[in-house]
């Protein structure tokens, strides 16, 4: 048997669309594979009754088959479905690290990134691997067709998870299709200086790097409450915030000593809206670790 804990994380980072990733110390899910002749799924905690246990159905049962590595998989989830903190990538990037070490197979982690992207096509439709690449990698990374680009950082973050749905499909289909030259710029700028954040640690220039108008403000009217959690969280000491993945999560940045008041505030002012919610004091965390 191999134990993997792959954490949750957050994808966009504002200005960072499909692009940025980032891995969260908490929360995150643990998958435990044991070698079969057929591949089987048991899914208990956070969610549970929404993932499928139907291996032609669930990302990790897409991974098996893309590395042909039949086995029982058994998913604790720590990550709500549908929560905009990378619920299925942290499956997808456990299974992948833990089927790879069960069958011993050599793959680097870059390749495994991969391989966990094919599961999350189960789900989104796509490829992507804004999710599953800190997942398994950790830290912050830019994914981009030439490939992964990680960067180390110890940047304090919260997430604030409401008790409200947002439809991935919903989530893409506000995405604007067309943008302005001003604003393009304005969005290339603000990616730029949230990565030398990231290099540096430093959550000022990482909240300034936030702030994009072309996606954000388009996916924050999907989300009861956002901008009053948003303003409430910058008057706690939160540097920048802005939408998880495609929400309803919310993620801001700050000082480590400010992180309690943070999270407060932003509890608050989701309950202020009649939104029960649940924040989660975390930092930029290490990606999929294996026990054996």
């Amino acid at each position: 048997m191999v134990t993997v804990r792959a954490p949750a994380t957050s994808a966009n980072l504002g200005s960072g669309f499909d692009v940025f990733g980032v891995a969260l110390d908490r929360p995150a899910d643990v998958v435990r594979v044991e070698r079969a002749d057929e591949t089987t799924i048991t899914v208990r905690g956070a969610g549970s009754e929404y993932v499928p246990e139907d291996p032609e159905k669930n990302t990790v049962g897409a991974v098996a088959r893309a590395l042909d590595a039949p086995a029982h998989i058994a998913i604790d989830k720590g990550v709500r479905p549908s929560s905009g903190l990378g619920s299925s990538a942290a499956s997808a990037a456990a299974a992948a690290v833990a089927l790879d070490a069960l069958y011993d197979l050599g793959r680097s982690r870059e390749a495994l990134v991969h391989v966990a992207a094919e599961g999350e096509a189960l789900v989104s439709g796509e490829a992507h691997a804004d999710n599953v690449a800190p997942a398994i990698l950790g830290g912050f990374t830019i994914v981009t067709p030439g490939g992964i680009t990680r960067i180390d950082a110890s940047l304090s973050l919260v997430a604030c998870l409401p008790e409200t749905v947002v439809s991935t499909r919903d989530a893409r289909r506000v995405v604007p299709r067309d943008a302005s030259l001003d604003e393009l710029v304005a969005t290339v700028g603000a990616a730029a200086t949230l990565t030398a954040g990231m290099a540096r640690d430093d959550p000022e220039l990482v909240g300034r790097g936030m702030c994009e108008e072309i996606v954000t403000p388009k996916r924050a009217a999907l989300i009861d409450g956002y901008d009053a959690v948003r303003d409430a969280a910058r008057a706690a000491g939160a540097t920048g915030v802005t939408v998880s993945g495609a929400g309803p999560a919310v993620l801001a940045v700050c000082r480590r000593a400010d992180r309690r008041a943070v999270a407060s505030a932003m509890i608050d002012a989701f309950d202020d809206a009649g939104i029960e919610s649940r924040a989660y004091q975390t930092r930029v965390g290490d990606g999929a670790v294996v026990y054996e």
